[in-house]
């Protein structure tokens, strides 16, 4: 006979029978908080209260919670009790998935790549890195200041960047900016004035570059990519390249030592320039980390970075490591665009790094980051072990390629349906897309409580043919 209890005013009733027990409070506590009745944020009464309630065993409630938890309908924090979960956000549309049909199914788990995992931000570390920068600094630091950014962080970032990426930095080189893709509208309005006509990319990749390369007038001239990165010889013709050379996206190829090297004589021979996007140059995972191409020819490479994949896109951090000839004019365009980024951030990022607590950071996301890789290897390795996964020795994303007879559309809908939101390659292919079936994955942003899921999703969404 089914038994009625209540929570926040909410009345379940759950049928106990014999070995249902567990089932009939799993299949209660799920309706209840897909239909709304309970809300999120709610707290669930505590297993061995809820139990007491029953009249059951205290482990079949706490079964029954850490499976919700593994579902993404409940969470669990130390001290704060369980709880129905709040929904997954839903991702806003960006130019690669606005190319996409409109999804009917909610998207609750995000798998799509270049993002990080949100609910790990250092909240308590960044706090207490702004009340120590805003203690200590100066009233004339809140003004208007020079537009590459407050010295007190560009000094920070030298040094950071040539320890850990062995970039060749001046801080009076550096400009910081509202992430990369201002740093790339910056140096879109400065790259006519300095001869550059024609930009080579690579042919897979995020549309962004190309909308901002072509609203400047510049014309895009697209290079292939293999397994050792960027064909970069194909870039006859072109006065600059844009290149994401340590972890090639979405691919995820490093670019050979021989193709940095004939990279960096065509830039010094000919007069060009390359925009190096190190968009996550911090997480690796297999091998050693490989060093910014930068460091190979100073006066003719951009080095672009960001904090959106090391902290969050929110924080809006990003900077250029600029040539001599180019610093100029980007710093006039930077001040006509918005004179300066927030002081506050800028000065709270320059303690956070100089505290330690930003290595710190790095070290655990890189650790949990590999473990999320390893186990999206497992699962698919157990449940699709046709597929094929490439690009995991570094980043946030992992291409799945599909067997034949598979078509990544197809599977990306099905998963859609089941609430996961998966890109399939073609989304970044900048021309014909020339390559077999295959996903790309990002598996660092679903919060950790609801990855179990997500990849229970995505698999049966490969096996459903």
């Amino acid at each position: 006979m089914a038994k009625a209890w209540a929570i926040s005013g909410v009345d379940l009733h759950v049928d106990l029978p014999g070995h249902r027990v567990r089932a009939g409070l799993e299949a209660a506590l799920r309706e209840a908080v897909q239909a709304g009745r309970l809300v999120p944020g709610t707290r669930l009464p505590s297993s061995r209260a809820l139990a007491a309630d029953l009249g059951i065993a205290r482990n079949t409630v706490a079964e029954v919670y850490s499976q919700l938890i593994a579902e993404g309908w409940l969470t669990a924090r130390q001290g704060s009790g369980t709880r129905v979960a709040e929904p997954a956000a839903v991702s806003p549309p960006t130019a690669a998935s606005a190319r996409r049909p409109p999804e009917t199914a909610r998207v609750r788990y995000n798998l799509r790549p270049g993002a990080p995992d949100l609910s790990a931000f250092p909240r308590a570390g960044w706090l207490s890195a702004a009340r120590k920068a805003l203690t200590a600094a100066p009233s004339y630091a809140l003004g208007y200041s020079d537009p590459r950014g407050l010295p007190a962080l560009r000094t920070v970032l030298a040094a950071y960047l040539a320890r850990t990426r062995g970039v060749r930095a001046d801080p009076d080189r550096i400009v910081v900016c509202a992430g990369f893709t201002q740093g790339l509208a910056l140096l879109c309005q400065v790259l006519p004035g300095a001869g550059v006509t024609r930009v080579a990319l690579e042919e897979y990749g995020r549309p962004d570059p190309v909308t901002a390369l072509t609203a400047a007038g510049l014309t895009p001239v697209m290079l292939g990519v293999d397994d050792r990165g960027a064909m970069v010889d194909q870039a006859a013709g072109a006065e600059a390249m844009l290149l994401t050379p340590a972890h090639q996206f979405p691919l995820g190829s490093v670019l050979s030592p021989r193709r940095r090297a004939d990279a960096a004589r065509w830039a010094a021979g000919n007069g060009g320039l390359i925009i190096e996007d190190d968009y996550d140059g911090e997480f690796r995972y297999d091998r050693q980390p490989v060093g910014a191409l930068q460091a190979l020819a100073p006066e003719h490479v951009v080095y672009a970075g960001t904090v959106s994949k090391t902290l969050a896109p929110g924080l809006r951090l990003g900077w250029l490591v600029l040539p001599a000839g180019l610093t100029g004019a980007v710093v006039a365009a930077k001040a006509q665009a918005d004179a300066q980024t927030s002081s506050f951030e800028q000065l709270t990022l320059a303690e956070f790094i100089t505290s330690g607590a930003y290595d710190r950071h790095i070290r655990r996301a890189r650790l949990a980051y590999r473990r999320r890789r390893d186990r999206l290897v497992v699962a698919l390795a157990r449940h699709a072990p046709s597929v094929r996964v490439t690009g995991i020795a570094a980043g946030l994303h992992a291409v799945a390629e599909l067997p034949p007879g598979q078509r990544e559309d197809e599977v990306a809908a099905r998963a859609a349906a089941r609430g996961v939101a998966v890109d399939g390659l073609a989304d970044y292919a900048l021309r014909d897309h020339t390559r077999g079936p295959a996903l790309a994955i990002g598996y660092a942003t679903p919060p950790e409580h609801a990855f179990t899921t997500a990849l229970a999703r995505l698999t049966a969404a490969i096996q459903d043919r």
